[in-house]
């Protein structure tokens, strides 16, 4: 299943999860969400699957995953097709 890095924005809270937004800028693509998180493994950045806690609006598969850097937390979210 290819994934497809996308930038969203937020839209506050639906439901106790954080609503997300596409903006339509599409970024990498990786022919499995396994082939980013272990690149990510690989270079001791280590990332928490947050997919449970975030809902996309108008994708019906998305991965979402946080990592930290520095003193913040980053969001990365993938359009799974």
């Amino acid at each position: 299943m290819p994934a497809t890095e996308i930038t969203v924005t937020s839209a506050g809270m639906v439901a106790g999860k954080e609503l997300l937004i596409p903006t339509g800028v599409l970024g990498s693509t990786f022919p499995h969400i396994q082939d980013w998180v272990t690149s990510k493994l690989k270079a001791k950045a280590p990332v928490k699957d947050v997919s449970a806690s975030v809902l996309v609006k108008g994708i019906k598969q998305w991965a979402a995953y946080e990592e930290k850097a520095g003193s913040r937390k980053v969001l990365t979210v993938f359009r799974i097709t």
